[in-house]
């Protein structure tokens, strides 16, 4: 089984648990602003997506960190093997459809499935989702604008970490993109979350 429910005493998260699963604002976001200018560059000379790219560099970022690992479902705290990402697409008919890509190490085996899965869900405007088996980032790119941050439910209803980014602004031989990370503080402590950002930001530099 790649997804099973672990004894939240038995692991890091057992204060947090305690605190924070039944807490009425258990979310937290931050926001951080990146530099996507080596994205953008290496959009440029293969053909690949933007945001396939940056999707790509949330889940290997992510990957490192052993809490994205974990998640609260319900009343209960679930380990995974697996992580993937969700992404938002407009369909054939200029509504809203999302789709999962799972995580792979494998960049072009990455840009496969994403390039498959988002015509899939275009086609037929019908979600993509990933089994269970899955512990889902869920990202939206508000690419009409601009936009300085967003904030996501805070009910803990939606317990996944999420994204959210709009346009990149230029600035001389920066692109820089504001990005703000929901995270349920169940699930991790602001510490790993700063950990993951830092990550990130190594992964979009390398490009």
């Amino acid at each position: 089984m790649s997804v099973r429910e672990i004894n939240p005493n038995e692991t890091t998260r057992a204060s947090a648990f305690e605190l924070w699963m039944k807490a009425p604002n258990p979310m937290v976001t931050f926001f951080k602003t990146f530099d996507v200018m080596p994205l953008i560059k290496m959009s440029k000379t293969t053909g690949m997506k933007f945001n396939m790219l940056l999707d790509y560099c949330i889940c290997k970022a992510a990957s490192t960190v052993k809490e994205f690992y974990i998640l609260p479902v319900g009343d209960k705290l679930m380990q995974y093997d697996k992580i993937a990402v969700s992404t938002i697409v407009k369909n054939k008919e200029s509504e809203i459809s999302s789709c999962d890509i799972a995580y792979t190490d494998d960049l072009d085996r990455f840009n496969a499935d994403y390039l498959k899965y988002t015509e899939q869900v275009h086609d037929t405007c019908s979600n993509y989702d990933l089994s269970e088996e899955y512990m889902v980032i869920g990202t939206s790119a508000i690419v009409e604008t601009e936009i300085d941050g967003a904030v996501g439910m805070n009910s803990g209803i939606f317990n996944n970490p999420f994204m959210i980014w709009g346009r990149y602004r230029i600035d001389g031989d920066k692109a820089k993109l504001p990005i703000s990370f929901q995270f349920h503080h169940t699930q991790m402590d602001g510490a790993h979350a700063g950990v993951f950002l830092r990550n990130l930001e190594e992964e979009i530099s390398i490009f």
